[in-house]
């Protein structure tokens, strides 16, 4: 399954549905729809993507996605709020300090840099291991460098994506479109072929649009749907299915039902001990005897 976990949400849009809809003939299974979020929130954080944005596209599971601009880490950004009305949260720090505060403290899911443009700091792997072993991942977004005018901007892409990729091993890396229109969107392969580029090794381009992609959005619904770690156990369906067939569970034997029965295995004698062998042959060998002296 290929996963595109960026694509920017926009109410009442023609284009959206066409980009969605291209996504599909590309091949991709899931699609993340992301609403930005600068500034100061609203008092009211609800969610304006619907669940099912485009009930005619049949082939494309949606996600519900809030991307922060995180400006001030002193800020109270009422995360815990976002992050029960969004399926997946993902920060865009636009500092180092913020860099440091979404590494190390944040609960979220993702940490989307904006890589089209020149960051005043490095990456240390140091800060990136950290997220990592949180299991928060790193997003790399092609589309805005690849259809800017900018050659600047492809510059930068090229040099971030690659000083990332570096600091980070390769791990913990998505790629995703951030795409407004089909113009800049690409598929599945093209993307691993482009991660070859900033020096993914292919193996981890692969990973980055289909199993790191996949076990953000997993670990996001662990997240909504436990409590500290335990998973929620729901019905897998077995119930519903004996009670549509109507048949009841076998129910266990009472061991004096079955002490009762003639033909049971516990019915049977017991071995009989040499003592009482003994005693057997004795009598057939008198019973014998008495025989023969009678036919006399």
């Amino acid at each position: 399954m290929f996963y595109d976990l960026n694509v920017p949400w926009t109410a009442a849009n023609d284009e959206l549905r066409r980009t969605v809809a291209f996504l599909e003939e590309l091949g991709y299974d899931v699609v993340a729809l992301t609403h930005t979020y600068s500034g100061k929130l609203p008092v009211d954080l609800t969610c304006p993507i619907p669940r099912d944005p485009f009930p005619t596209i049949k082939n494309v599971r949606f996600l519900r996605r809030a991307n922060l601009i995180l400006d001030d880490p002193s800020q109270n950004y009422r995360l815990a709020s976002l992050s029960a009305a969004y399926d997946l949260l993902s920060v865009r720090p636009t500092t180092e300090k913020a860099l440091l505060q979404a590494c190390t403290t944040l609960d979220i899911d993702i940490i989307s840099l904006d890589l089209s443009v020149r960051h005043p700091y490095h990456f240390k792997f140091k800060t990136l291991a950290t997220a990592i072993a949180r299991g928060v991942r790193f997003e790399i977004c092609y589309a805005p460098s690849i259809v800017h005018s900018d050659a600047m901007a492809r510059r930068n892409l090229i040099s971030n994506a690659t000083q990332l990729i570096r600091a980070t091993r390769g791990r913990g890396i998505i790629i995703s479109s951030e795409a407004k229109n089909a113009l800049g969107l690409r598929a599945p392969f093209d993307v691993i072929n482009l991660g070859t580029v900033w020096g993914l090794p292919q193996d981890k381009g692969r990973e980055a649009v289909d199993r790191e992609a996949r076990a953000v959005a997993v670990t996001a619904e662990m997240k909504r749907r436990s409590f500290r770690g335990v998973i929620a156990v729901i019905d897998g369906g077995e119930e519903r299915a004996k009670k549509l067939d109507g048949a009841k569970p076998p129910q266990k034997r009472k061991a004096a039902v079955i002490s009762a029965e003639p033909n049971s295995s516990t019915a049977e004698t017991p071995p009989l001990s040499k003592r009482q062998q003994k005693k057997a042959n004795r009598a057939k060998q008198e019973a014998a005897k008495v025989s023969t002296a009678v036919a006399s």
